[in-house]
């Protein structure tokens, strides 16, 4: 019998570890275009210790270890490129402690967004976390490593960047805590002790994260979308600085899409108020439309497209999965806010060419510092033409999001590696030299941020 497997079953039970074909072809592949990368096994822990027992045997037995989140991050990051085991966490799920005066929740990483809101909405109506634009099936852990940002970027920053502790299994098995818990004080910061940023944006090839404190914000009783549309792209910048400067708003995003037909070529804001009163609401709305947006309306170069109460949150992930038998991927960039008329045409350019029909969206991170901006690319499964024009846009957007000055985010392999050839080399250099101190072995994800030099 397969030594590996057994070992695994051990520690999991045998429900919980399989290397059946069927039950491996689950774990090969993402919603986006990476090609299939088939796991030798998989494993699902329920506990930080179970993990533990996992990252030890794989030590010994030198088999690659790929962290696996809800698998929503579509660029193949949590593909085992090496094979190894597929290290499922979605049986760590579990809410441990919800401190409400201090506003934090302390959550184990596999527990997804989706039973976070319910259990909030239930138990605790008034507090809210930020929710990432994806399905909500994505889990807590998995949107924190790759710095995955939700509808509260405005003006809070990215999610990584609400996070108040964490525990962490080391690549080579230790079980350790960053933040106010590693000394016994509770969950409630990061701050002021040491920083020891290794976690996060690696694609879970430093450690495995299994515990997180994570920030939660008031949630207001009235929920309003305000849509304000213009033609000029280039007005766009302007309009974020100006909404930015009154902070009314918990979301903004700017966006337009060939499809459907109305939306193409005008450009949308997206500019998300809350409040527990009317005269709240009023107040924000007349900041935002009678004021900041007054003398675009006034000249004609913008107007109100609409203003629509008890919406649903943001879901950005639905809006480019259109074609029949489809699926998208997108690239995702960190941007200044100014680029966002340069990176609209560019990517229009890169979609005409390969035939499929732009979807562009930006959403402003902090108070306008920056941008998440994406080029989104449809493409149906059961076509690999499709599928190969999606990829090259995909590469060539990469290509792009460099040239025009800004950071790709969430790269796949080939958009790591166009970041690293630009490195510093000091730099480069010393993320080798993390990487091999705290994964002799080399067993975490291996794949990616390899530097070769």
């Amino acid at each position: 019998m397969d030594a590996v497997y057994q070992a695994l079953v051990k520690i999991v039970g045998e429900d919980y570890a399989s290397n059946r074909p069927e039950e491996l072809f689950t774990y090969s592949k993402d919603l986006g275009t990476s090609e299939p990368k088939f796991p030798d096994y998989v494993a699902a822990p329920k506990t930080a210790e179970e993990v533990q027992k996992i990252i030890l045997l794989a030590n010994k037995k030198k088999v690659p270890v790929v962290p696996l989140g809800g698998g929503m991050s579509l660029a193949g990051l949590a593909l085992p490129l090496q094979g190894g085991i597929a290290l499922d966490l979605k049986r760590m799920d579990q809410i441990i402690e919800l401190n409400e005066k201090a506003r934090y929740v302390v959550v184990e990483a596999g527990i997804s967004n989706g039973k976070l809101t319910a259990y909030l909405h239930k138990h605790y109506p008034h507090l809210m976390h930020s929710e990432p634009g994806a399905p909500p099936a994505a889990t807590i852990g998995g949107n924190i490593a790759i710095h995955g940002q939700g509808d509260m970027a405005h003006p809070y920053g990215f999610n990584s960047d609400m996070v108040n502790g964490m525990e962490v299994v080391l690549p080579t098995g230790e079980i350790c805590k960053f933040g106010s818990c590693s000394i016994g004080s509770g969950w409630y910061t990061l701050h002021p002790l040491p920083d020891i940023g290794l976690f996060l944006g690696w694609n879970g090839s430093t450690g495995i994260i299994t515990k997180i404190s994570l920030r939660l914000f008031p949630c207001k009783k009235i929920r309003e979308m305000d849509l304000f549309v213009v033609e000029d792209e280039g007005l766009i910048p302007d309009l974020l600085y100006e909404l930015t400067h009154v902070g009314m708003a918990e979301d903004l995003i700017a966006f337009t899409s060939a499809i459907p037909p109305f939306m193409d070529g005008v450009h949308h804001i997206s500019m998300n108020i809350t409040g527990d009163t009317e005269e709240e609401m009023e107040f924000k709305r007349h900041l935002l439309l009678d004021g900041k947006l007054a003398r675009y309306i006034q000249d004609g170069t913008g107007g109100i497209g609409a203003v629509s109460q008890d919406i649903q949150r943001p879901q950005i992930s639905k809006s480019a999965d259109w074609k029949k038998g489809g699926g998208f991927e997108y690239v995702g960039s960190i941007m200044p806010v100014t680029a966002y008329p340069e990176c609209y045409r560019r990517g229009a350019e890169i979609s005409t060419r390969h035939n499929i029909p732009y979807t562009v969206l930006g959403r402003v991170i902090g108070s306008a510092h920056a941008m998440m901006f994406s080029w989104s690319y449809a493409f149906n499964r059961a076509d690999p033409e499709t599928v190969r024009h999606a990829r090259e846009a995909l590469h060539e957007t990469d290509s792009l999001v460099l040239e025009l000055g800004g950071t790709i985010w969430k790269p796949a392999v080939f958009g790591q590696k166009l970041m690293m050839d630009r490195m510093d080399s000091n730099t480069l250099q010393m993320m080798k030299k993390v990487k091999n101190l705290l994964d002799p072995n080399g067993i975490m994800n291996p794949g990616n941020w390899e530097v070769n030099e």
